[in-house]
């Protein structure tokens, strides 16, 4: 089982719950409706990652950073950077005959974290950032967020059930686009404007 690290502990999380089309930008970027309901799916143990692997046998992977929250208890318990992998032709392939995305969003790998921090505060204050081969390609805050993390976790609780470990990733803000092997990721998570945690990524 895959695994992630929490304060320097292994954690096996059983899932991740991810929601689509959070930021309003990111939606508009991608030419997307507006959803009336929330947009869940789930990413397995097997997409979980803490090294950024250039899919094989693709030509084209999109990057989609996103804060990332563990969860214990049903609540949120530590905070991380996240990178939602997507194959973004076989997604839109998929999404134009109403089938499911797993195709495009759940292969080994797809989900890239850093470590996780414990985190007991104010979940309003954090921001998120990415930085490309030194050029910062996404940034965005909770304001932003259609849906809020806890939002999010009591909707997803109607049909699922969380397990102690499992991670929510909370969604996007604009500027995801392709990489290639040999780019370098720096993501970084903020609170109250003060850098938290930060980790660099070599794709291989």
């Amino acid at each position: 089982m895959n695994k992630i690290f929490l304060d320097d502990i292994e954690i096996i999380p059983s899932k991740v719950v991810c929601i689509g089309r959070n930021y309003m930008d990111h939606i508009n970027e991608l030419n997307n409706e507006i959803p009336e309901d929330m947009v869940f799916f789930i990413k397995p143990n097997s997409a979980v990652s803490n090294r950024l692997v250039f899919p094989k046998n693709q030509n084209s992977c999109h990057y989609e950073a996103e804060i990332s929250f563990l969860i214990e208890d049903d609540k949120i318990s530590a905070v991380g950077f996240g990178l939602d992998l997507t194959l973004r032709e076989v997604q839109s392939k998929l999404k134009a005959k109403g089938l499911p995305w797993e195709r495009a969003k759940a292969f080994d790998g797809a989900a890239v974290f850093s470590k996780f921090i414990s985190f007991d505060k104010d979940i309003s204050k954090l921001e998120i950032e990415l930085y490309i081969n030194g050029e910062l390609k996404q940034k965005g805050d909770y304001s932003l967020m259609i849906n809020k993390p806890n939002e999010i976790i009591n909707e997803a609780k109607t049909f699922l059930s969380f397990e102690d470990g499992d991670i929510l990733m909370s969604g996007t803000p604009k500027g995801v686009g392709s990489f290639k092997v040999g780019d370098v990721f720096l993501g970084r998570i903020l609170f109250d404007n003060k850098i938290i945690l930060e980790e660099e990524f070599i794709v291989f």
